[in-house]
């Protein structure tokens, strides 16, 4: 049996209309604030007529054939992809932390001051280099 406009809508219903804004908007046809204002329209739709209201002046989009993300577009130039270069910065941020902090309690005090932020660079250092020179460069997937 067709679904008439007038029939009434379930919440899955509504959850679908809501993943095709969203692909909308990812592409660029509609913006946030419009966005915003359809899902606020969608949530209070009672009916079928009313959600194909939401979507009239869209083409139409097949969740199911989207286009996957791959490895290439996750990668950066250099081949690196994002999460290895997001390991390499925490490592980057917390060495340059950590000698900050060394610095300032060596200038503080008298004596020489051991240079302890070695053991947080060296062990997570050659972890993140071993795993950069012969790990996989693609994400885990699920």
């Amino acid at each position: 049996m067709a679904n008439s406009p007038e029939m009434r809508a379930s919440d899955s219903d509504r959850d679908r209309v809501a993943a095709i804004l969203r692909e909308h908007t990812a592409q660029g046809r509609i913006t946030m604030d419009e966005f915003n204002e359809r899902l606020e329209q969608l949530y209070q739709s009672k009916t079928y007529g009313e959600l194909a209201k939401l979507t009239s002046d869209l083409p139409d989009v097949d969740l199911r054939n989207r286009p996957a993300k791959t490895a290439k577009a996750i990668e950066s130039k250099d081949g690196m992809h994002s999460g290895m270069k997001a390991a390499w910065g925490a490592w980057a941020m917390a060495s340059g932390i950590n000698w900050v902090i060394w610095l300032i309690v060596s200038i503080s005090s008298d004596g020489g001051v051991y240079p302890w932020p070695l053991w947080v660079m060296g062990p997570w250092g050659v972890i993140l280099l071993v795993s950069t020179i012969f790990g996989s460069n693609q994400p885990k997937r699920n």
